[in-house]
């Protein structure tokens, strides 16, 4: 399971990476313009912070996945992060609506991408939790 633990770390850097180019490919200089100042500004903090917090899990996984699978504490993390993954798959399905990515080619792909690979992370989460109890 740690070898699990530090390759969800090493995606989790990436996909923290990944959040520096969503204003750009997203348009969000012109499709935010609209909004008001505290909604845009919103926009960019949340997303930095959600960048940032994936970007600690991943540093979290890589450097301590001895811990997370071999100590209470690190197990009791690990069901966190299940809930917090598990979660974040629901949304994939009843967050976006499927007129975002159904009959697009590329945004099909990502959506099925990430959708695999929230059952990957949930699954690990879930699985270094039961591992030892």
């Amino acid at each position: 399971m740690e070898l699990q633990l530090k390759i969800i770390g090493w995606l989790f850097v990436v996909l923290a990476l990944v959040h520096v180019v969503f204003p750009k490919y997203f348009n969000w200089k012109e499709e935010l313009a609209p909004l008001s100042l505290i909604n845009r500004q919103l926009m960019y903090v949340h997303s930095f912070f959600i960048a940032f917090v994936v970007l600690l899990m991943g540093i979290l996984c890589i450097t301590s996945s001895y811990e997370l699978t071999g100590t209470k504490l690190g197990r009791t993390v690990s069901l966190g992060l299940s809930i917090f993954w598990g979660v974040r798959l629901v949304f994939q399905f009843f967050g976006y609506s499927p007129k975002v990515w159904k009959g697009k080619s590329f945004e099909t792909f990502v959506h099925i991408v990430f959708s695999i690979f929230w059952i990957y992370v949930t699954a690990v989460f879930t699985l270094t939790f039961l591992g030892n109890n």
